[in-house]
């Protein structure tokens, strides 16, 4: 058991010494670039087109730098860029050069919020408080599709937050236009203190998919994103309008139907339900949000999951009212541990859980050049089987230094007394203390405290998480640690295990063969994980190391690797993985494991998992199989295959198979109309689930959503069927 301890130290040692290299990253420019908008009196048509005069007025931004596949020097694909605004918006036009033209655009589908690294994209990033910390940013494909979102400290992303935009593209025959009109009440700024004084960041990114070449304006280094907003340039010659009330409201109206069947017996349920959310930007800095009755139908459903480790599974939020500034919270980076957790809320449970009404709740975000404020309530009604619950977090994050900062958090859950349920009122809250430390731009530290207390049964704890990264061009050097004490219990929280104190250190070296040029990077390197308990910390629980010395991103952004796990584990309680039950005992087994996928923009594409090789004392194989056929970005198809073959496992050497099966597809109009379809089959529980969704934006963030949802297990001693039919209509006005 001292081996992987052994290993880890060594290997973390070479790495150490090997990062003390001088690296190709630079520093933030002592004088940044600067952008000069221009004013226009000119009625501009948002059509993707950039026909009228007042674009040809405007400076031409074209000098963009290079950092995919090779940092610095000449690029394929010209980008140029125009800004512009009048008294309501600030408009950005731009013409992504491409010698295909339509042949050569690469779009996985017309979804609001793709996914980064697929698809042909070009997006603007904007710090109007000039905090040289956060940015908005705002994306496009040359479909059209919109994605944006927060991002803070180029660490923590929220890829839910929404705002009131438009963009309109045009494809030609030599690339494709793109039009951004972004109004100025959608953003928040300072009051100005002289007219013409105003000056924000600002850079912009190009991915070209076909040959996965990344384009940014200004310089910025290749081991960091365009998010890092110290490097950012100067837009400046703006004249904002003052800060608006910039209210913003977003009622609903649903309609819910329901068809249950359980043992022979049937029932059936329907409901109309109004309420929605309310958000005032008091000041540039400060924002209100209440919530009525608050409704997550359309949200995406989770998807079912066989798990055969020891440790919890974290299923992510998909709620956006609980996604937007999400990135605040004290650990919202760490899967790990999680002082507070919005799954929590709203839902009698956490995985595929019936939902709990929420009767309505406010959340505060003040945030400037010094410090943030957050704060957040919620209600949830009592149901048939938890009792009624008030959540409240509250959080203040100091800024200090360049890139620094510290904060305190303090969450409470109150459950309230239910003569019904036959339960008793209780109370349970944590104080953590986190911060982040950026003492060079290679080098993040991050560190988190949280004790919790639990009223209910009068006992303390304590968790917590140390993390420390090394990001240059050329390696990335990582040492994380987590731990939980046996009685942290955060009622409003996360954590992957009691009792446990996890370290987790290692790396790898980034290699980009110029004599290799169909291979873009490959990342040969190894990650050590030791878990032992936290309160006898000589007591071994778990080892394994994660070496993976073929790991290679090809030029088409395919990918093949190849890893080794040899394991260590010692059982002391009563496990059983699926049902089969593990004697309790000290395993040393290694495992194999291969992925591939090929280019994942292409109209087809593939992808494959196979692991093997012992597990506890059996054998275990699984089988992960995915493709995804897009004929045309309009239509898209997904097929995803996952087989366990458990043999000689556990006291009674069982064996057992398991088929996951997830079908999907997506059917588009345009990026505004939309229809999606799920099904999932489970043959461990006999579960198939339906989940369909049509939505209709009828108006930018108004929405028309249909939705229809199917359960049902025959294999159950009493078999079960529900169904639901609902309709949601919400309608979104800024003021």
């Amino acid at each position: 058991m001292i081996r992987p301890l052994l290993c880890c130290f060594f290997l973390f040692r070479m790495m150490a010494v090997v990062a003390q290299q001088p690296a190709e990253n630079f520093p933030p420019p002592a004088i940044p670039e600067t952008i000069r908008a221009v004013r226009t009196e000119e009625n501009i048509k948002v059509d993707g087109e950039l026909t009228e005069a007042a674009w040809q007025q405007a400076p031409v931004i074209e000098r963009f730098f290079r950092i995919e596949p090779r940092q610095g020097g000449d690029y394929r694909y010209a980008t140029a860029v125009r800004v512009l605004f009048n008294e309501k918006n600030l408009y950005v036009g731009v013409f992504c050069a491409d010698s295909l033209g339509k042949k050569g655009v690469r779009a996985q589908d017309l979804r609001r919020d793709f996914n980064w690294g697929e698809n042909d994209i070009f997006g603007i990033q904007l710090d109007p408080q000039h905090l040289k910390q956060y940015c908005v940013s705002f994306q496009t494909t040359p479909y059209g599709n919109q994605r944006d979102l927060q991002n803070f400290n180029d660490n923590n992303t929220d890829n839910d937050w929404n705002a009131l935009w438009m963009v309109r593209t045009h494809p030609t025959d030599s690339g494709y236009f793109a039009e951004f009109a972004i109004p100025f009440k959608s953003l928040r700024y300072e009051r100005p203190t002289q007219t013409d004084s105003v000056t924000w960041g600002i850079t912009f990114t190009r991915l070209a998919r076909r040959d996965y070449e990344q384009t940014v304006f200004p310089a910025i280094p290749q081991s960091f994103s365009p998010y890092r907003m110290t490097y950012a340039a100067e837009l400046t010659g703006l004249t904002v309008p003052e800060p608006s009330a910039n209210v913003r409201i977003e009622p609903y109206l649903l309609y819910q139907f329901e068809d249950a069947e359980a043992g022979g017996e049937r029932s059936t349920d329907s409901n109309v339900k109004l309420g929605g959310d309310i958000k005032w930007a008091i000041n540039p800095r400060s924002v209100v949000d209440l919530t009525f009755n608050t409704d997550f139908a359309q949200a995406d459903v989770d998807l079912a999951v066989n798990n055969l480790e020891r440790f919890n599974i974290f299923f992510p939020e998909r709620r956006q009212f609980f996604l937007e500034n999400s990135g605040i919270w004290a650990g919202a980076g760490n899967q790990s541990v999680k002082p507070f957790f919005s799954r929590t809320i709203g839902l009698q449970g956490i995985f595929n859980a019936a939902p709990a009404r929420i009767d309505g709740g406010a959340r505060y975000t003040m945030r400037n050049d010094d410090r943030a404020v957050a704060g957040l309530y919620m209600h949830q009604a009592e149901t048939s089987r938890t009792p009624a619950a008030s959540f409240a977090v509250a959080r203040y994050l100091q800024n200090y230094g360049k890139e620094n900062n510290v904060g305190v958090m303090a969450t409470h859950r109150l459950d309230e007394a239910s003569s019904e349920l036959g339960t008793q009122r209780s109370h349970n809250t944590t104080l953590t203390i986190d911060g982040l430390i950026r003492p060079r731009n290679e080098l993040t530290v991050t560190y988190m405290l949280s004790g919790s207390r639990d009223n209910d049964n009068d006992t303390m704890g304590l968790a917590g998480s140390l993390y420390a990264g090394y990001q240059s061009n050329q390696w990335y050097l990582g040492w994380q640690t987590n731990f939980v004490s046996r009685h942290y219990h955060p009622d409003m929280g996360f954590v992957f295990q009691q009792n446990v104190i996890w370290h987790s250190p290692g790396g790898y070296y980034i290699w980009r063969p110029k004599r290799l040029p169909w291979i873009r990077r490959w990342d040969p390197g190894a990650f050590m994980n030791y878990y032992h308990d936290a309160d006898r910390p000589g007591h071994f629980q778990q080892g394994n190391i994660y070496l993976f010395p073929v790991y290679i991103y090809f030029v088409d952004n395919s990918f093949l690797e190849y890893a080794i796990y040899p394991t260590w584990q010692r059982i002391n309680f009563d496990f059983a993985p699926l049902g089969i039950s593990i004697a309790q005992g000290d395993y040393y087994y290694t495992r194999h494991q291969i992925n591939y996928n090929t280019d994942q923009s292409r109209k087809l594409s593939l992808s494959g998992n196979v692991s093997w090789g012992k597990f506890y004392n059996g054998k275990r194989l699984t089988l992960n199989g995915g493709t995804r056929l897009a004929p045309i970005p309009h239509i898209a198809f997904t097929a995803n295959y996952e087989y366990n073959s458990l043999e000689g496992l556990g006291e009674a050497q069982e064996k057992l198979e398991t088929h996951l099966v997830t079908l999907g597809s997506r059917l588009a109009l345009n990026p505004r109309v939309q229809l999606s379809v799920l099904y999932q089959y489970n043959s461990f529980d006999g579960q198939g689930r339906w989940n369909v969704r049509g939505s209709w934006e009828y108006r930018p963030l108004s929405f028309v959503y249909l939705v229809f949802n199917d359960t049902r297990n025959n294999q159950l001693d009493t078999p079960f069927e529900t169904q639901q039919l609902i309709g949601k209509m919400t309608f979104l006005k800024q003021f």
